[in-house]
């Protein structure tokens, strides 16, 4: 049953066509658009040809613009007389690496129709999840439905390596984007009753650390015990870094870290985990986090120093009895409003090295950083999104603190200057980054009828 905002023909639209556009969602994860690996440019290149072209199909005029790197496609609603507020969505084509290929039940870019569910890397993170905005978007259009705003698409082809073209663009051409409001969907829901405006990301920042010991690698036998083992010695560095509370012991770490509100951990005690079903869901004995915080808590709202990669020696078959000369760790820190990625990235350098003995060389090599993001839950544009959400799906909205970082939306709001509202359709068990992602059929649906009942309700919460 369509909220009374959603126009009838609209919804009627969407109705009918649905099988179309799953068969269009099938079509546009086809493309193995993965952004990360050169072999696959020329399908980067296609895939944003595609999606141009099927914005234009949709009513939308759509141009792709060249980049540094990989094209952005603009896609706009028509041009009309008369003022109306401008709002932008934004999603990416690129998709992550689907290695390891054996894991996947069915071939990642040939998209496959399981229960109520697709499966194909990207089809969730992120094709799926913008195209239903675009659905929405198109049933105004062809149904000569009057859009209450203009919109413009922003679909970029790197999001997936960093986005690194994206804010130069946004600078770029600053006027021309120039908008009351940027929705994104490209996070997720605990469920299809538990819809979610994500009102808080956490922030990164990533290094990688490298202990050299001997200038090659030793014989262990004859050299053991008299020159230090670098990889003994990084792993006893890291290992010093947490305590068995879960608490990160570099100084100054959490530095400005705020105190979680009484009614931030009320919200978030709405999404309630059970431990021992969480834990056999991913695999493990038993959950672990820092002490004193829920799981959400844990996941959305406190700072973490995670290790991401961990190599040193001979990682061939069998063995070989060496000292080796050096090892290396990919590190993250996931952040919470108020640090700095430059600054904690820099604290915990100096604390590596700190601890470190005289009989090894430590560098630190820095990598990408994004700060955190949050937008209040009590504006009239957020609210106005909750609203919609409950329409959609039937059922009261949750506000989440997610953990995971999105970047761009803190460019956006230096750039720009407007906040981002985060309307996530992906449910926990989609696999994105990983084998088997899916993108759940029911959220891909209704996920059209929130978009098309939005632009309504964000339109009058501008116009007051």
């Amino acid at each position: 049953m369509f909220n009374p905002t959603l126009p009838a023909r609209v919804g009627e639209y969407l109705a009918l066509h649905q099988e179309r556009f799953i068969a269009d969602l099938c079509a546009y994860a086809r493309f193995p658009s993965v952004s990360a690996q050169p072999k696959h440019k020329p399908d980067v290149q296609a895939c944003a040809q595609w999606i141009a072209n099927h914005a234009n199909k949709a009513g939308l005029t759509s141009e792709i613009r060249q980049t540094a790197g990989n094209p952005i496609v603009l896609a706009k609603t028509p041009p009309r007389p008369g003022k109306r507020p401008h709002f932008l969505v934004y999603g990416h084509y690129d998709v992550q690496p689907a290695e390891p290929f054996d894991l996947w039940t069915t071939p990642p870019f040939d998209p496959q129709r399981r229960g109520n569910a697709l499966y194909a890397r990207g089809i969730c993170d992120n094709k799926g999840q913008h195209l239903a905005h675009l659905h929405a978007v198109e049933a105004y259009l062809k149904t000569d439905t009057e859009l209450p705003c203009d919109l413009t698409f922003v679909i970029e082809g790197e999001e997936e390596v960093g986005s690194d073209q994206l804010g130069p663009f946004l600078k770029k051409y600053r006027n021309e984007l120039a908008c009351k409001a940027v929705v994104i969907s490209d996070t997720g829901i605990p469920s299809l009753k538990q819809p979610a405006l994500t009102c808080a990301l956490r922030g990164i920042t990533a290094f990688e650390i490298t202990v050299r010991g001997p200038n090659r690698d030793l014989h262990s036998g004859i050299f053991g015990g008299s020159v230090d083992n670098p990889a003994l010695v990084l792993a006893e560095m890291l290992a010093k870094v947490r305590d068995s509370r879960g608490k990160i012991k570099v100084p100054g770490f959490y530095e400005g870290v705020m105190a979680l509100k009484a009614s931030d951990r009320k919200e978030m005690a709405r999404l309630k985990i059970d431990p021992r079903k969480e834990a056999r869901f991913l695999g493990v004995k038993e959950l672990h986090g820092e002490s004193g915080f829920s799981i959400m808590e844990q996941r959305g709202a406190r700072p973490t120093f995670e290790i991401n990669g961990l190599t040193s020696g001979y990682q061939g078959d069998g063995s070989k009895t060496i000292i080796p000369s050096w090892a290396k760790a990919k590190i993250t820190c996931r952040l919470v409003p108020s640090q700095k990625p430059d600054k904690v990235r820099n604290q915990v350098a100096a604390f590596l090295k700190k601890i470190a003995p005289k009989t090894v060389e430590v560098t630190i090599s820095p990598g990408h950083g994004g700060e955190a993001y949050y937008v209040s839950p009590d504006s009239a544009h957020a609210k106005a999104a909750l609203r919609t959400l409950k329409a959609a799906f039937g059922h009261d909205p949750v506000l989440l603190r997610e953990g995971g970082s999105i970047p761009i939306v803190n460019e956006i709001r230096k750039i720009l200057g407007v906040d981002t509202l985060l309307l996530g359709l992906a449910l926990p068990d989609d696999n994105a980054h990983s084998p088997n992602e899916k993108f759940d059929l029911e959220c891909y649906r209704r996920g059209m009828q929130m978009s098309a009942m939005l632009w309504p309700e964000l339109t009058a919460a501008f116009q007051k």
